[in-house]
C-alpha cells in the first residue's frame, strides 16, 4: 500500500498549531469525506482521519505537522495527486495564520523604537 509522509515545521506554539489542525480537520471531513479524531496530549496531539481507501494520522507539536497517511490498492495510483492537495490544504491554513497575525501599529512601534533609545 503506498503511503504519503509530510513533516512541516512552523513556529505557532502548540496552542495556536491545535487551531489549524482542527481547521484542517474539519476541512478534509467536508472536502473529502474522512472521519477525524483528535487525540489530545500533554506535548502533542494526534489526528486520526480514515475513509474507504485512507487512514494516517496528523501530528501536531509545538513546532511541527507530522502526516502519514495509508493509501488503499485503488487510490494508490492517485499518490501525486492526494499528496498535492493534503499539502495545499495545510499550506494554505498555515499561510493564512501567518498572515492574520496581528501586526502592531505604526504608531505603537514607533513608540516602542523611542523607548529603546531612551
Amino acid at each position: 500500500m503506498p503511503d504519503i509522509r509530510m513533516h512541516r515545521e512552523h513556529r505557532f506554539g502548540l496552542a495556536k498549531a491545535r487551531e489549524i489542525a482542527w481547521q484542517w480537520a474539519e476541512q478534509v471531513e467536508r472536502d473529502f469525506d474522512m472521519q477525524c479524531t483528535v487525540i489530545e496530549g500533554a506535548q502533542r496531539d494526534t489526528v486520526e482521519f480514515t475513509r474507504t481507501g485512507v487512514s494516517g494520522t496528523l501530528v501536531v507539536a509545538a513546532d511541527h505537522f507530522a502526516l502519514h497517511a495509508r493509501l488503499g490498492l485503488l487510490l494508490g495510483v492517485f499518490t501525486e495527486k492526494i499528496e498535492a492537495e493534503i499539502e495545499r490544504t495545510l499550506e494554505t491554513l498555515l499561510v493564512k495564520t501567518t498572515l492574520s497575525k496581528p501586526r502592531p501599529s505604526a504608531k505603537k512601534a514607533a513608540k516602542t523604537a523611542a523607548s529603546r533609545r531612551t
